[in-house]
């Protein structure tokens, strides 16, 4: 098998970790416009991500949270961000990093990307990557199918 040079599917996958990370700096900086809201799925058992242990017990492979109207302390920097959220009453701070995401979606506006953990066999290494897809839930009308990009047509097999 000849060796890829150029890592498009690791270009993709920053490029679209950016959109999160730089959607979730304006949030910071600005607040919630309008109606937006997201819903962000991560792996719980990522190396770097900090959540308390009574959550990593109840959500032990991925957890879904919602950043909307009551969140505080959000912090973004290049590889996580930080974030208070209430769980049953009680303000918990999580730290996640932009590696663990599995899925981001901003319900306001039909909005999603979702990142695929897939297992790549490298020279007999197995290495752990994400494969990101992009999607637009909103239907086309023609067609009646999801607007998806699926980056794995492009794949050699």
């Amino acid at each position: 098998m000849t060796e890829t040079l150029i890592q498009y599917d690791n270009m993709v996958q920053m490029a679209l970790l950016s959109v999160v990370r730089d959607v979730l700096q304006n949030t910071a900086k600005e607040g919630l416009p309008g109606e937006h809201h997201f819903y962000i799925t991560f792996s719980t058992i990522h190396p770097d991500t900090c959540i308390p242990d009574y959550l990593k017990e109840r959500y032990s492979e991925e957890m879904t949270i919602v950043v909307q109207n009551q969140f505080s302390n959000l912090k973004v920097d290049d590889v996580h961000f930080e974030i208070s959220l209430s769980f049953n009453g009680k303000l918990e701070n999580l730290s996640i990093p932009f590696m663990a995401l599995e899925g981001f979606f901003d319900p306001s506006v039909d909005f999603g990307l979702h990142f695929h953990a897939t297992e790549v066999n490298n020279d007999n290494e197995d290495e752990q990557h994400v494969t990101p897809v992009a999607e637009n839930q909103e239907n086309d009308s023609d067609t009646g199918t999801d607007n998806v990009v699926t980056l794995d047509t492009f794949r050699k097999k």
